[in-house]
């Protein structure tokens, strides 16, 4: 079994076939807003807990 290339180099492989600005800006947007996903669910995870303690710690109050 032997691999078989479809580009003749690497820049050939990063121009690819004149379509390699669109490609390779699409790659970015695409990890840019999965980064930024990825970022927003963990701060509002963070905020969601930070207002659990909040909520339990005012119950806990409430009961003394």
């Amino acid at each position: 079994m032997q691999l078989q290339f479809q580009f003749d180099s690497l820049a050939d492989f990063f121009a690819m076939g004149n379509y390699g600005f669109y490609v390779w800006l699409s790659y970015g947007i695409s990890f840019v807003a999965m980064g930024w996903l990825i970022w927003q669910s963990k701060r509002e995870k963070k905020q969601i807990v930070a207002q659990v303690k909040k909520e339990l710690a005012r119950e806990a109050q409430a009961k003394k």
